[in-house]
């Protein structure tokens, strides 16, 4: 790390030509800018880069170099293991980067690594277009998609990463190269699932669908006492769920805020409104519901119904693995551990992977795992300091009961920080031998290692 006086005489000289704003600690905008969704994540870096455009992420990645600074990256923010920020290091802060143009006639997008999902909708949904997006729309576009991309629409069309048609990549050597199927198409396999790895997206394009301007999609929500038989019902109707049909359920705290413990199913339905409604129908009309949202919708409010449940500055400690199966015994260990859950904020929810998104090789993209399966998740939140050691000890509880029925397979973009052993390679699979190599040729000293690391080969 270099010193305070080599980072101000740097900071100065690279003002001259730098679009956006560099801060120190300084500087009255420098807390802010530092924070992140998590509240649990406080770092200080040496220096925040807010770039404005490409130019400006490649000064910022040269003057890393120059100084010899470590670097993280920030997009959305959005990274529960606080990857997008470094202490003593080097920022590089794209949510200034908001630009996006569709183009309707060909259903294509492009947006700046800064934009978030709920801006990026605004825009495609003017034309009645869409593609796969997180279903929190506070996230990221650029993390989200390069790690994976799960949606509401992936049944029907694919993950995130499966819609991307180009990326303008900074590289480690301070490169801006435009990524594609025809150009670097070994870098566009390895960016398609490996995250930050590669470089930093200064742009991505995606391919667009048709989708609403009116869909099915929302929630119902029951008694937790009648937990064990809406998950068997979620199981059951996951089975069967064709393409246009997304399905999620959880155990969480009721949406009302009165710290109640509820189960819910939710679901979205890209398709005519009346195939839709008798899709949803067996949840609608299932058991005694307390809350039901499920019905005709808009995607942007779609994709920001449970906004509300991740607020920004909350604790985020998370778990999760790919399920082979939901088994009764899944069902039964889940409901347990929810019931000795003390944060009405946490919950265990599962992201059923069908249609589309499993239709892909296994070796096509660098996102390796394509069969059906459920992606369970133990968001464990919380707003008090001093529940810190409460939570994080119930999240790793609840996780080390379910290992008895996880299969092999881990989301990375819901990887934490402490995971023992070589976390990458659960994450890739039989495809963490060719990313290594292409790490190798891409970034042979590992500059970009603040995320989940894929180191060089040898």
């Amino acid at each position: 790390m270099s010193d305070v006086s080599s980072v101000s005489a740097a900071v100065e000289e690279l003002n001259t030509t730098f679009v956006g704003r560099l801060l120190t600690s300084t500087d009255p905008a420098y807390d802010e800018a530092r924070r992140l969704h998590n509240g649990l994540i406080d770092k200080r870096p040496a220096l925040i880069a807010q770039c404005r455009g490409t130019a400006d992420i490649v000064e910022a990645v040269r003057l890393a170099r120059t100084l010899s600074l470590e670097v993280a990256v920030r997009g959305g923010g959005h990274s529960v293991a606080g990857r997008a920020t470094i202490d003593g290091g080097l920022m590089i802060d794209l949510s200034l980067m908001k630009g996006i143009h569709v183009d309707a006639r060909a259903r294509t997008a492009r947006a700046q690594g800064g934009v978030i999902w709920n801006e990026f909708n605004r825009e495609t949904q003017l034309h009645g277009l869409a593609t796969t997006g997180g279903v929190v729309s506070t996230t990221g576009i650029g993390g989200l998609t390069l790690g994976g991309g799960i949606g509401w629409l992936m049944g029907k069309y694919g993950l995130a990463l499966d819609n991307l048609i180009s990326v303008e990549l900074v590289t480690a050597d301070d490169r801006a190269l435009h990524v594609s199927a025809e150009e670097h198409p070994d870098l566009f396999w390895a960016l398609r699932g490996g995250g930050g790895n590669f470089g930093i997206a200064a742009s991505l394009e995606y391919r667009l669908h048709p989708v609403g301007p009116v869909l099915i999609g929302g929630f119902v929500y029951y008694p937790l006492a009648a937990a064990h038989a809406v998950l068997r019902l979620f199981r059951d109707l996951a089975t069967a769920a064709p393409d246009e049909l997304m399905l999620v359920a959880g155990l969480f705290g009721a949406p009302d805020g009165s710290g109640e413990k509820v189960v819910a199913i939710g679901a979205a339905y890209c398709g005519p409104l009346r195939d839709g409604e008798a899709a949803v129908r067996p949840i609608k009309t299932f058991g005694d519901p307390i809350l039901d949202s499920l019905g005709p919708t808009t995607y942007c409010e779609l994709n920001a119904v449970l906004d509300a449940g991740y607020p920004k500055g909350a604790r985020n400690y998370w778990k999760s693995h790919f399920l082979p199966q939901l088994s009764d015994g899944a069902i039964h260990t889940m409901v347990e551990c929810y019931e000795r859950c003390t944060s009405p904020l946490s919950e265990i929810y599962l992201e059923h992977m069908h249609g589309a998104a499993t239709r892909i090789g296994v070796t096509e993209t660098a996102f390796p795992f394509r069969s059906r399966s459920y992606n369970f998740v133990i968001a464990s939140q919380w707003m008090n300091a001093a529940e810190d050691e409460q939570c994080i000890r119930w999240t790793r509880e609840t996780y080390a009961a379910l290992q008895p029925f996880v299969g092999h397979g881990r989301y990375v973009n819901y990887l934490d920080d402490d995971e023992p052993g070589d976390a990458a390679a659960a994450a890739y699979a039989d495809n963490y031998r060719r990313l290594r190599e292409l790490k190798t040729k891409y970034d042979p000293q590992n500059f970009f290692h603040m995320n989940q690391n894929i180191r060089p080969s040898g």
